[in-house]
């Protein structure tokens, strides 16, 4: 079965990794360098595996747009969201054998390098979820 792992940040994250204005200590190259080994060989370890099926990283959330209807005409909002504070920041496709085992994959992202003094107020965390590929799927 196949089971999305969701990977959250905030418009404070993207600001730290850009080193721009934040509230937290601006991310260097050797920080930039611990992130990229550290998903090189969690990706490399699912590819490896065969578990791997497909993972993106999203941009800022500065550069979303958030579309609805109002009276049936579409209503196009800029983000960031105020009343969001944690946005999808990227995600990765996994096929394996149960749940527990995605589960077990995500819980390797808690351990993500990031800048040494970093205090983001919140706890890490990725969503685990299972892809329905069928109708049937959804009742589960």
């Amino acid at each position: 079965m196949k089971y999305l792992i969701m990977m959250f940040g905030s418009q404070q994250d993207y600001d730290m990794l850009a080193g721009g204005p934040a509230k937290g200590p601006a991310w260097t190259p050797e920080d930039f360098a611990r992130l990229g080994e550290f998903m090189e060989k969690w990706n490399g370890a699912l590819v490896e595996s065969g578990e791997f099926v497909d993972a993106q990283g999203m941009t800022a959330p500065v550069h979303a747009r958030r579309v609805s209807l109002r009276d049936g005409v579409p209503v196009v909002t800029d983000g960031p969201y105020a009343e969001t504070q944690e946005v999808l920041a990227g995600y990765t496709l996994v096929e394996c054998a149960s749940f527990d085992r995605a589960t077990e994959i995500a819980a390797q992202l808690a351990d993500t390098p990031h800048p040494a003094g970093t205090d983001l107020g919140r706890d890490w965390y990725v969503d685990v979820r299972p892809i329905a590929d069928s109708r049937d799927h959804l009742d589960d």
